[in-house]
């Protein structure tokens, strides 16, 4: 009852203390004349640049030459415009088709730009082909100063077809005496396209010293069912070799300036699929910036955009760099190191999101070589996902029988807890405590036994927490009435948005909720005996919230997940009820922790002297407390 009340009480407490602080905190009249002063000022201001920008948009979309125009007018015009680059602006827009076993890769001579990528082995949603890009959705320039003051960009120009084979082409634009080349280069089986910039005899007309400064910018298409889902994945990343792995927030617009470190390659990434700029040099002076879609009925995700500057080779007037339009598939990504070493490896890899610090290493080590091990004998995932848990399961069940071990020893030993309270009032907790010590050392019992083995687990659940919705493996791929176990199982769907479970139910994620429910009802019957949870109505229906909780979760979480986590609910359950069945007799264990009791050579056994420096520490202070207390008593008797 005092627990309720105290409870009650702290909530009203904390209630009028935010009430107060926002009364405290309620701007003047004054401060909300400015606030809506500086609100109207920045409006208008964003009105006066957007307009600014339809008007620069409009003029970019105005033709150079006019219909009526003669030979010499558009030549003048041309010349006026472009300078030693007249050339490009001549020609019709063509395209041009690179294509190998694995995807297809389509050029616009009108900037030298990609304007398609088909990947063949894969599909979209809506089971259409794969397009990681499409016309319109990639934008890729650089910048030219001439000596004539001249700002030119690539994508303003019309190239040429200069040179062209089965698997390369050379896109160019004349000059007097040079030209401007984009060659691109597309191997036999590989995602891989080898992509030149050369300023072939351009010293006397260019000003770019020494490095090229480019803009790439991209939308980003969905191509999964679950949009919230693949949203959540979908970021840019860059890799520098002094620091490693960055990124962009993934969640909300944002942009960082990278201006000290030399980058390697920046990544345009989706949930499942990348388009990744490698350097073979680097890249500086880098902005990058990320913008969400907030519609959903919009077929893009984001929007991304990269300016940087990439140096050209010393001595040389061109840059190297590579392209890769394909799968974040770990073993594809892991291989292009495979002849690499120290700081020419690439780390592509890393643009598959494994988690931080240990779940990287535990999905590394462990998971991921045994899923690729059962990969290689098995083809059906469910059943692939179905071995790995209960592998994991089998290794760490010495965890959980230990867990379970250490709450079944507090459950037997409740009885001489409950004498202890009966015996010391809540006013001496002190004492009380240092009694409660003294019964869990005599019997060799570790009140935090059972959650240390616990928190040992954590690092493999978080672990295939961060892999299933990244292993492109699963994308595609059916399992019972599951026909993609990357996305939701919906077994019912409904037009109508409603927060906070959305527009579908799914069954796997609905398993899982009832297993955990279970699974909840399990450790409470263990709970209720070692604690005071039975006395607390509100705790013990807080902790069968928690699993309705995951279910809204969950529910746009890729199925294969939440398989996962009912059948691992499952395998926990059954290890439970087998060790309270077969493995532990509590008559027993408390029949062994009396013995252990009345043998004091045998107290510390199992413990450690620890715990017992700790019950030693708070009788000193329980006695240093009764001592000032002595003490102040006798000053008053005084």
């Amino acid at each position: 009852m005092n627990d309720k009340k105290n409870t009650v009480i702290y909530g009203v407490v904390m209630a009028l203390l935010l009430i107060g602080f926002q009364w405290l905190n309620k701007p003047t009249q004054e401060q909300l004349e400015a606030q809506k002063h500086y609100a109207d000022s920045l409006r208008i201001e964003q009105e006066r640049q957007k307009q600014q920008q339809i008007e620069a948009k409009r003029a970019e979309e105005l033709p150079l030459f006019d219909v009526a125009d003669t030979d010499s007018a558009k030549l003048s015009k041309a010349n006026t415009r472009f300078g030693e680059f007249a050339q490009g602006a001549f020609g019709e827009e063509k395209k041009v088709k690179l294509e190998n076993e694995l995807m297809t890769l389509e050029l616009s001579t009108k900037g030298a730009n990609v304007c398609q990528v088909i990947l063949k082995e894969y599909q979209n949603y809506k089971k259409e082909p794969l397009a990681l890009i499409s016309e319109g959705d990639n934008r890729f320039s650089i910048d030219l100063m001439t000596y004539s003051n001249r700002h030119i960009s690539s994508e303003d120009l019309n190239f040429q077809v200069s040179q062209q084979t089965d698997s390369s082409v050379v896109l160019s634009v004349p000059t007097e005496g040079g030209s401007l080349d984009f060659c691109y280069t597309l191997p036999a089986n590989s995602y891989m396209v080898d992509f030149d910039v050369k300023l072939n005899n351009l010293d006397g007309v260019l000003k770019n010293s020494g490095a090229l400064r480019t803009n790439w910018e991209m939308s980003i298409v969905q191509q999964e069912k679950g949009r919230k889902f693949e949203n959540q994945y979908s970021q840019i990343y860059y890799y520098s070799r002094e620091d490693g792995l960055d990124e962009l927030d993934e969640m909300s617009d944002d942009k960082v300036e990278v201006e000290e470190n030399y980058l390697r390659w920046i990544a345009f990434k989706d949930q499942y699929f990348s388009s990744i700029l490698i350097a073979d040099g680097v890249i500086c002076s880098t902005d990058l910036k990320s913008k969400v879609e907030r519609s959903d009925s919009s077929k893009y995700l984001k929007y991304y955009e990269a300016n940087f500057d990439m140096p050209m080779k010393q001595g040389a007037s061109e840059v190297n760099a590579r392209y890769f339009f394909g799968p974040n598939h770990y073993r594809l990504l892991k291989s292009y190191d495979k002849e690499l070493s120290g700081d020419d490896k690439l780390n592509l890899k890393q643009v598959v999101s494994l988690g931080w610090f240990i779940f990287r290493w535990v999905n590394q080590l462990f998971t991921i070589p045994l899923f690729n091990l059962l990969g290689d004998f098995l083809s059906n995932y469910g059943v692939i996902i179905l071995i790995m848990t209960i592998v994991l399961k089998l290794l760490l069940f010495p965890l959980t029988y230990k867990s379970y071990l250490s709450t079944a020893k507090m459950k037997v030993l409740k009885p001489q807890i409950d004498e202890v309270n009966k015996k010391i009032p809540e006013e001496n907790a002190m004492e009380r405590q240092q009694a409660m010590m003294e019964i869990y050392q005599t019997a060799g019992v570790n009140p935090m036994g059972g959650c240390l083995p616990m928190l040992l687990q954590m690092p493999f659940l978080v672990a295939f927490f961060y892999f299933f919705p990244n292993a492109i493996e699963l994308r595609g791929e059916s399992f019972l009435w599951a026909d993609d176990l990357s996305t939701y199982d919906a077994i019912l769907s409904w037009d109508t948005y409603i927060w906070p479970i959305g527009n579908h139910l799914s069954l796997f994620c609905l398993l899982m909720t009832a297993a955990n429910i279970i699974y909840t009802y399990f450790n409470m019957s263990m709970t209720d005996s070692t604690n005071q949870m039975g006395q607390m109505p509100f705790m013990k229906w807080m902790m069968y919230l928690m699993p309705l909780m995951f279910l809204f979760i969950f529910n746009d979480y890729a199925s294969g997940l939440s398989y996962y986590y009912f059948v691992s609910l499952l395998i926990t359950i059954l290890q439970t009820f087998i060790i309270r069945k077969f493995c532990v007799n509590e008559e027993k264990l408390l029949k062994k922790i009396e013995e252990r009791q009345k043998n004091p050579e045998k107290k510390k056994a199992g413990f450690g002297n620890a715990w017992a420096g700790i019950a030693e520490m708070a009788k000193r202070q329980q006695e240093m407390l009764e001592e000032q207390r002595r003490q102040q008593q006798a000053e008053k008797n005084k």
